[in-house]
């Protein structure tokens, strides 16, 4: 192996055969995630650890000789959050792997490495169920749903991350390792340091273990899906709904998605819509129906050009897959940046109205350059 040199040496001789990686072919591969920085750097090395003592070395290493560090977990991040510098180090979690489970107190102690996919198969196996569930489910790492107190399509009823985080164990720049919270359901003594780590992207320390709660799994038991003319029609259905019921989904597609999930799929969705609406109740019983009948209703009297209503869950489930494929989709159309933005419920048709209009700018004119400030102001926000 060639020895870049003599500092870097010293971490290779501390750490087992084959934890730091150097190899040039190897290390292009880590130099961004799925977002493909165009800035992204060529780092010193990869250093994959299995434990939380070989993540501390490294970091101890790093500090003495003022090396930048990027956690890095699965690489499937839109966002950049992986993006490598040059001369440092990516400390890549994918070889942390262990999953204890507990049914009795419902938690779960996970390494950073397993997938999310993998999370909920094995709380599967003891009668648990792990909600949040990104679009990326089974390609996204925990450590870096972590990182990035990711959602996904149940967040509207059951919530993001950081809400199923008991308890971590991180460790900081200079190496030292500490533990946050625990498997207690309830912990309302101080700070919650644990909230602060959860969605800090890294830039607080590396997290090595979590400690998750998990929930009596739940089935979906009715999907309505509706298309509409115009996007503004769509979002206010959407403050109709959550102001009266709470579904286990609620998610929005507009016509750039629609049609590039069309293209990949060839499922018989319209693309003459504006915006379409995948919803879902998982309530038992007659309430699950009573919530579907109700969405309906919202999205016909909202203006939608199509309403359909299914209790099968393959139906169900087709619809849901294209909302999933939504990201994938457009990648496949070329390059694509991503944003999180949020605005208050009673805002949310201005936000989507004014995104789409600027949309429309932009296209007009392949020469503009939208800037920021512009956006804001004709959004009014």
């Amino acid at each position: 192996m060639e020895r870049v040199s003599p500092a870097l040496d010293a971490l290779i001789a501390e750490l087992p055969d084959g934890v730091v990686v150097t190899d040039p072919d190897i290390l292009g591969s880590y130099r961004h995630d799925r977002a493909a920085d165009p800035a992204a750097g060529t780092p010193l090395a990869v250093v994959r650890p299995t434990t939380t003592e070989q993540v501390q070395a490294v970091l101890r290493w790093a500090s003495a000789h003022r090396v930048p560090v990027v956690p890095r977990g699965a690489g499937s991040g839109l966002s950049g959050g992986a993006t490598a510098v040059n001369g440092g180090i990516v400390v890549s979690t994918e070889k942390m792997r262990a999953i204890s489970v507990d049914p009795v107190t419902r938690t779960a102690v996970v390494q950073p490495g397993l997938l999310n996919a993998e999370v909920k198969k094995a709380v599967a196996e003891h009668g648990l169920w792990y909600p949040p569930d990104p679009s990326s489910y089974e390609i996204c790492s925990i450590g870096g749903n972590v990182a990035t107190n990711a959602g996904g399509l149940c967040c509207v009823k059951y919530g993001v991350t950081t809400d199923y985080v008991l308890g971590l164990q991180v460790v900081l720049a200079d190496g030292t390792a500490v533990r946050l919270g625990g498997p207690r359901l309830e912990d309302v003594a101080g700070l919650s340091l644990t909230k602060l780590f959860v969605g800090s992207e890294g830039t607080l320390g590396v997290v090595t273990e979590v400690t998750l709660r998990l929930l009596p799994p739940q089935r979906t038991t009715a999907t309505v899906v509706a298309t509409f003319d115009s996007v503004e029609a769509a979002a206010n259905s959407v403050v109709e709904i959550t102001g009266t019921i709470r579904p286990s989904m609620l998610e929005f597609m507009d016509a750039v998605a629609i049609n590039a999930v069309e293209d990949q799929l060839r499922m018989g969705l319209d693309r003459s819509a504006a915006a379409m609406m995948v919803a879902a109740s998982d309530d038992r019983g007659p309430a699950g129906a009573e919530d579907a009948e109700f969405m309906a209703r919202v999205f016909t009297e909202a203006g939608a050009t199509e309403c359909f209503s299914t209790a099968d869950p393959d139906e169900g489930e087709a619809f849901v897959a294209a909302r999933r494929f939504a990201i994938p989709a457009v990648e496949a159309k070329g390059a694509l940046l991503l944003e999180d933005v949020g605005v208050p419920l009673p805002r949310l048709a201005d936000l989507v109205g004014g995104v789409a209009k600027l949309a429309g700018q932009v296209r007009q004119s392949g020469q503009r350059h939208p800037d920021v400030r512009e956006q804001q102001r004709a959004l009014g926000l």
